[in-house]
């Protein structure tokens, strides 16, 4: 038998309210909330009880865009899916949504199988999977749709990097009707990567091969064009549109234009936007390998922009991109020439604690820290309210959160499976302390309390900003 716990004295804070509440857990789910001071609070009995007095009482968070074990450049990401899950669930994350690769000539359920198999048994918090098209024709076209049944209802198409993931405005058009048709949400990297290409090429030739050109190569223009190519192409086929990893200013306003004309078009960034910049980048002996990410980091004035967008609701989610390569060994593959550095960063762990220094910072309030962590991320690839809130029948996947402990981010005390952090001595306020995912603790009074293979798979039901 599962146990019954109770949760008291904590401030409830979701997405639609924040409420001084007790919250009972029983079989894997919320039973009930009461106030705290309540008779039927009082009432209530457990196994367990946990005093989150002084604490915050959240949503796990839904982090819908991380790359374990992802192959790139010759490489592998470094995070298994058991390391990689025990990571998030040490930064308040208990769903993750990962990326199963479609390979060139070969089925989508092939790679689908893939990644079940990577994942399956090995996962400390739930998981769910989108599919990445590398290869759209008839029989991809066709597998869409018994995908979307099986709950794979979200498919990541590329416009950049020719010759490994990229897709044609004429292959685009046709992903995006099949979406349109069987309810599926294609997710775009809207960056122009023919156009990319020549001006690495140019820059390499000029003996530019420092990681900060990495960033100046890919401009913000051409992501603001394929954004805005993208946009087009859906509205042309009368499917929604959600944009990945939204780093540049430009992009943004592309965003807000559409959503202005309502148009069912939706963007995503990333804490290393919020938080890095160019700056990083540009550290001198080959350091800002650390930071090569696509789209890249921007100069910081994007960063006014990105937080506005969030504010204003022009940008909907935050999702972490983790794709983590080590320094050592992987990221030095680039030395001398920055088109090799492996393109990705480690953050599934920091995602929860960098938006809550949002908050602290005056960027957004608390509930809308949850909402674009937890509540939107579950609505927006078919979760919601099994996961991204608290309330009767949802899944007990609650975090106690300790609004006023300080910490400094640092390698030497994270748990993801990667030998830097890209946010090294930053100091933050507020930090997890217990995590259930389900009803059972994986972070217990900051120690690790979880297992691999508790996870588990969660079919997806279609985009609910469409329903």
């Amino acid at each position: 038998m599962m146990p019954r716990t109770v949760i008291r004295g904590g401030l409830v804070i979701t997405a639609a309210e924040e409420t001084h509440a007790d919250v009972l857990v029983e079989d894997e789910r919320v039973v009930a909330l009461a106030a705290s001071d309540s008779d039927v609070a009082r009432g209530w009995t457990a196994d367990r009880t946990i005093d989150a007095t002084g604490k915050y009482v959240i949503p796990g968070g839904v982090d819908p865009h991380t790359h374990m074990e992802m192959p790139f450049g010759g490489t592998f990401a470094a995070d298994t899916f058991a390391t990689g899950t025990r990571a998030a669930a040490w930064g308040g994350t208990t769903t993750i949504v990962d990326f199963a690769i479609q390979t060139k000539g070969h089925a989508l359920r092939e790679g689908l199988d893939a990644w079940h198999l990577k994942a399956g048994g090995n996962c400390a918090i739930d998981y769910g999977f989108h599919m990445i098209l590398s290869d759209v024709d008839e029989g991809s076209l066709k597998e869409m749709d018994l995908l979307v049944d099986e709950g794979v209802t979200s498919f990541k198409l590329f416009m950049a990097y020719p010759g490994v993931f990229y897709s044609d405005d004429g292959q685009i058009l046709r992903a995006m009707q099949r979406g349109a048709a069987n309810g599926g949400l294609i997710m775009m990297h809207a960056e122009n990567g023919i156009a990319i290409d020549v001006l690495v090429e140019q820059a390499l030739a000029e003996g530019r091969t420092d990681p900060r050109y990495h960033g100046e190569v890919r401009k913000a223009l051409l992501e603001s064009e394929a954004t805005h190519r993208a946009i087009q192409l859906a509205r042309v086929a009368g499917a929604p549109l959600y944009v990945v990893h939204v780093s540049a200013e430009e992009a943004v306003a592309e965003l807000t234009q559409a959503r202005d004309k309502g148009l069912p078009v939706f963007g995503e960034t990333c804490p290393q936007y919020l938080f890095l910049s160019t700056d990083n980048l540009a550290e001198p002996d080959f350091e800002g390998a650390k930071y090569v990410c696509s789209t890249p980091l921007r100069p910081r004035e994007h960063q006014a922009a990105l937080w506005r967008g969030l504010r204003t609701n022009d940008l909907q989610v935050v999702s972490t991109d983790h794709c983590p390569f080590c320094f050592t060994g992987q990221k030095e593959m680039g030395r001398g020439d920055f088109s090799k550095i492996p393109n990705g960063m480690p953050g599934v762990e920091n995602r929860m604690d960098l938006l809550h220094q949002g908050v602290v910072d005056g960027h957004i309030t608390r509930r809308r820290w949850i909402e674009i962590a937890c509540a939107t991320p579950a609505r927006m690839f078919g979760l919601y309210p099994r996961k991204g809130t608290i309330a009767p029948g949802s899944d007990a996947d609650i975090v106690i959160y300790d609004p006023t402990a300080q910490q400094t981010i640092s390698a030497e005390t994270h748990h993801m499976n990667v030998d830097y952090s890209a946010y090294e001595g930053k100091q933050i306020t507020g930090q997890v302390e217990t995590v259930l995912s389900r009803g059972l603790p994986v972070i217990d009074g900051r120690a690790y309390a979880g297992r691999a293979g508790h996870g588990q798979y969660v079919r997806r039901s279609t985009c609910q900003y469409l329903t």
